[in-house]
């Protein structure tokens, strides 16, 4: 039997179970999903979304990659490929991780997909519009991405002012704070809510936590009051 016996594991509060970090952004007219993490299927089973345009990934990592082959039941029900936009980098790892999908002979039911590489322009999926931000994961270059006004960052643990640049004046800022201790490629709590204050964004949640963090509520509390810790199912309207 495998458990787990640390404290947030164990929480009573439902804010402390958390999954692989991941966002689903909806206009009237377009959905699309940052990441597929190991837990997508069950993320879009919990959510009930039913119909899905896009997937705009951050990096290769596994843990928002891992869960692409899941986007099949979208391509079944909607009858045409997933747009799947990735840098090179990514895209990459998708055309190794996932070969069967690119293959001149697909077996019938493998996901149907329509690669596009984001070369660090704008560009527009559906109604929403999408603005790629270079942040540094240690050494690796991972996207960030401006909807509007919300901004959406994980696994960062620098950013160049040319890129604060295209984040000011956003609404809502989603930014990673892994733990309180120093990290190699992750922001700290410190760090994040120090890039959160200095880039003056009135809204601000916290996002891929470790454990190692702890509770929800008890973090929550240290916060200043614009900013706070992200939760799964956490819904934000613009």
């Amino acid at each position: 039997m495998i458990g787990c016996s640390c404290a947030v594991c164990t929480s009573d509060d439902a804010r402390d179970n958390r999954l692989r970090t991941s966002v689903l952004i909806q206009s009237e007219a377009t959905t699309l999903v940052v990441d597929t993490t190991p837990d997508f299927r069950y993320q879009m089973l919990r959510s009930k979304t039913r119909k899905l345009d896009a997937v705009v990934f951050t990096h290769p990592h596994k843990d928002h990659l891992a869960g692409l082959d899941d986007i099949r039941a979208f391509n079944f029900f909607s009858e045409v490929p997933m747009k799947v936009y990735a840098n090179s980098l990514t895209e990459e790892a998708i055309r190794r991780d996932f070969y069967y999908a690119f293959s001149d002979t697909k077996y019938p039911g493998v996901p149907d997909i329509n690669l596009m590489t984001i070369n660090g322009e704008p560009f527009v999926v559906g109604n929403i519009p999408v603005t790629p931000i270079q942040v540094m994961h240690h050494k690796m270059p991972v996207l960030g991405f401006r909807f509007g006004d919300f901004t959406y960052i994980t696994d960062a643990n620098r950013i160049e002012e040319e890129e604060k640049e295209k984040i000011k004046g956003s609404r809502v800022l989603v930014l990673n704070a892994l733990r309180k201790e120093k990290h190699l490629s992750h922001f700290t709590l410190g760090e994040a809510v120090a890039l959160a204050l200095e880039l003056e964004v009135p809204e601000v949640y916290l996002t891929h936590i470790s454990h190692q963090l702890g509770k929800h509520a008890a973090i929550n509390a240290e916060l200043p009051g614009h900013i706070q810790l992200a939760y799964d199912g956490l819904t934000i309207r613009l």
